[in-house]
């Protein structure tokens, strides 16, 4: 028997939500019986069980960050992104003001319209490729404001292989909590 959650609401249809902490959560209409609500629950149950089975993989392989760690990468990154950046931004002929250093949660990189670009310090824990390609990605932002193809143009001239750097990057980050 699965433990779950139930939350009814002015709903048509029954779902069933495995959260990130393997809980189970279900969403029925008002009126549903709850007969009917435990046999829709027991007739997923294999899929449940296959998401908290993927989930629990997923936390075990998810490498948790030490404060020794986390200092350690913050000096490094310091140093090696005015030294990467000062690189692709003369070979790309672009010009940018200040670099600052953050842990952000969902972003490697970003850049203002002023100029300034600010990096996720973790860049540091992946291979060299990956930091050179959120560089190139940023500074591409200095000639185009968005991610139109022109933007994808820019990118792709400093690095044909961009789309491959960018699902490694993707895949990657997933596991650095």
């Amino acid at each position: 028997m699965i433990e779950y959650e139930l939350i009814r609401s002015n709903r048509k249809t029954l779902t069933i939500q495995v959260k990130p902490d393997g809980s189970v959560i279900v969403r029925a209409p008002v009126r549903l019986a709850k007969y009917r609500i435990a046999k829709f629950v027991k007739d997923h149950e294999t899929w449940i069980f296959a998401q908290q089975e993927k989930l629990e993989k997923y936390h075990e392989n998810m490498h948790v960050i030490t404060d020794e760690e986390r200092q350690e990468g913050i000096l490094q990154a310091k140093k090696i992104f005015p030294e990467r950046t000062a690189y692709f931004a003369e070979r790309m002929g672009v010009t940018y003001n200040r670099i600052t250093i953050r842990e952000q949660k969902t972003r490697w990189g970003s850049c203002s319209s002023a100029g300034n670009l600010n990096f996720n310090w973790k860049l540091v824990l992946m291979p060299s490729e990956l930091l050179d390609y959120v560089v190139v990605h940023e500074l591409a932002h200095r000639k185009e404001m968005n991610h139109s193809p022109r933007f994808w143009a820019v990118v792709e001239k400093e690095l044909p292989d961009y789309r491959e750097r960018r699902e490694k990057l993707k895949k990657m980050g997933k596991q650095l909590g």
